[in-house]
């Protein structure tokens, strides 16, 4: 067979002497054949995958270029907002504290606060024991030095009498309520009555604002509060509660003016 030359085959006569041109038609299809098996498109894409699809069908490789990472900023990512703080102290609540009314002689008479309303049998209780009890909660009142009305009652003839000359204290007379590492210093403004027969009364006594159920307090305020005895069966009133309690206590109402570190 003729060498091969710039892609097409010489077919010059053969060896052994002239043939026909069937014959050559024959040999040249058979050199073609022979090409394409040995050389061909130097392994196609198909036949590398065994799917019988022709050399060079694929095209360009079919491997999909990663993506480009996303772009970065030099900037620092901005730091979280904190949250919104408010500058009010948090109401203080229920705690142990003391009593001091310099004008009759009190001084650091233990407060124990309990939930509940005033002169209620736990309340009574604490008082039996010659301390004070102060009332928290939804038909109490607040804790030293907060915004709301600060009620503290005590005995004053049983268990030692401790409010015993509370009836003469005087508008303008300063009281201290020490609590947890600050003196909370209250001037009274004003002396209320309340009948325990009463329900508008002891609404009265027990509101944020003294005096007047549903206003909104604004300031921070404390009522004093003691029985009537003497003055009730002075007036031959000898009412009694469950407790023992007579109709009438004697109330001192005041107001915050200074606080300072114990």
């Amino acid at each position: 067979m003729g060498a091969a030359r710039g892609g097409f085959f010489r077919t010059g006569p053969l060896p052994g002497g002239a043939v026909s041109r069937r014959a050559r038609v024959a040999v040249v299809a058979a050199a073609l054949v022979a090409g394409a098996a040995t050389g061909g498109c130097a392994g196609g894409a198909g036949d590398r995958a065994g799917d019988g699809t022709p050399p060079g069908a694929h095209g360009p490789s079919s491997t999909v270029p990663s993506p480009a990472p996303p772009a970065t900023s030099s900037a620092p990512a901005p730091s979280p907002t904190p949250p919104a703080t408010s500058s009010a102290p948090a109401p203080r609540g229920p705690v142990a504290a003391e009593l001091s009314i310099p004008s009759i002689g009190v001084e650091d008479l233990d407060v124990v606060p309990y939930e509940g309303t005033t002169d209620d049998r736990p309340g009574t209780r604490i008082q039996d024991r010659g301390v004070a009890a102060s009332p928290y909660g939804e038909r109490g009142g607040v804790g030293p030095g907060d915004i709301g009305n600060y009620l503290v009652t005590a005995h004053r003839l049983s268990a030692g009498g401790p409010l015993r000359e509370l009836p003469s204290v005087e508008v303008g007379d300063k009281v201290h309520v020490t609590a947890e590492g600050t003196v909370y210093t209250y001037e009274i403004t004003e002396t209320r009555s309340t009948s325990f027969r009463s329900t508008r009364s002891l609404a009265e006594q027990r509101a944020a604002v003294p005096g007047e159920p549903g206003e909104k307090p604004t300031r921070a305020m404390i009522t004093l509060s003691t029985c009537a005895t003497p003055e009730d069966n002075a007036a031959g009133n000898f009412w009694r509660d469950a407790l023992h309690n007579p109709e009438h206590r004697i109330d001192k109402v005041g107001v915050l003016t200074s606080t300072r570190p114990a």
